[in-house]
């Protein structure tokens, strides 16, 4: 049935408004005007109150304004400053966590620079995991995504993770989530066949976390057991992407053999660990992947963050490299591991995406 026109409403009706509107306005009450009663009388509650006014904020620390409104620890930091993401291990390789600021000095290209923010608290990461899923680990599956899974959970909850599945192309098979249910059917999506495109996996990852990642802080965990044999990309184009500013640690966990073709692949994870201040990892057998992960995740989240501004400006551009030193009273001689380079100003060399 058509719905009704106000403006077609019956004279009748018209009519008693009119003379409803003369009797008010002889009685000269307002058309609003609330009626007066005899005695006290509670008023009517608001049908939206309004809401409870904010009480005023107290001085905050720099840690509680990096708080974002879902309260997730985030940076701020100048457009200029580099940040830095260490750990710190003794001669004895037991992770150090009670430093100050005091005990770091960063250089860049051999000169010292200054310190202008520091903190050592269990930041949320953005994290990549991109699993090999080439033939050959077909029956390594299995084991390798509970170690994933066993991952997350050991991780900060707040963490936002994707998966990436990979053989001769990468497939994003969930975007960022830290879901466990979403997270534990991308990584059972198996189609165990084709080779090994492990660069070309890398680039498009990074290329993901530096175009949607929310968080500051980024991390790629990545399993393979074998040698690249499929990219279009090289590891040295693989290493420059990972080494634009503010690109991801790399933490690989390498399930290889001990034949000519593994201590190639063995060594290019090697070099993506080490220039991004992440570590390989090199299990002799298939259960030990599941400790390494939950080592990779305590390792993650007991780092320091360290920024700095340049002596030279992020405009002059150009290879940047990177050296930090620790020491401190009581402790002997310890070794800051971190990215060891940086393209100042550069923008991304990717142009696949998983």
């Amino acid at each position: 049935m058509p719905g009704r026109d106000i403006t077609r409403l019956p004279n009748r009706v018209a009519r008693v408004l009119l003379l409803l509107t003369f009797t008010l306005a002889a009685l000269q009450l307002p058309l609003d005007a609330p009626a007066q009663t005899a005695g006290p009388q509670n008023p009517p509650k608001a049908a939206n109150p309004p809401a409870a006014t904010a009480k005023p904020q107290q001085n905050q620390s720099d840690d509680e304004k990096k708080l974002n409104d879902q309260g997730i620890f985030v940076f701020k930091k100048d457009v200029d400053e580099v940040m830095l993401h260490a750990s710190v291990v003794d001669d004895h390789q037991h992770i150090v966590t009670n430093l100050d600021r005091n005990a770091f000095t960063v250089y860049e290209d051999g000169k010292p620079q200054n310190i202008i923010s520091f903190h050592h608290v269990d930041i949320p990461v953005a994290m990549g995991i991109v699993i090999d899923n080439s033939g050959s680990m077909r029956e390594k599956r299995a084991k390798v995504n509970q170690a994933a899974l066993n991952l997350v959970r050991s991780s900060n909850p707040q963490d936002e993770v994707f998966v990436v599945n990979f053989n001769d192309e990468q497939y994003l098979d969930q975007d960022f989530t830290n879901n466990l249910l979403k997270l534990k059917e991308a990584l059972e999506k198996i189609d165990a066949r084709g080779g090994t495109a492990l660069y070309d996996a890398i680039v498009a990852s990074a290329d993901h976390l530096k175009q949607n990642a929310r968080l500051e802080k980024k991390v790629l965990f990545v399993v393979t057991d074998g040698e690249d044999n499929a990219s279009t990309e090289t590891l040295e184009q693989a290493v420059k992407q990972l080494q634009q500013e503010n690109g991801p640690a790399v933490y690989a966990i390498g399930i290889l053999g001990d034949e000519e073709h593994p201590k190639r692949a063995k060594r290019a994870l090697e070099i993506i660990a080490e220039r991004t201040g992440g570590i390989a990892f090199f299990p002799k057998t298939l259960d030990e992947v599941d400790q390494i992960s939950r080592t990779i995740a305590g390792d993650i989240r007991n780092q320091y963050a360290i920024g700095y501004k340049p002596t030279t400006p992020q405009s002059a551009g150009g290879f940047r490299q990177i050296r930090v030193e620790a020491k401190a009273k009581g402790h002997g001689k310890m070794v800051v591991r971190t990215k060891t380079g940086y393209y100042a100003g550069a923008q991304s060399v990717a142009s696949s995406k998983p």
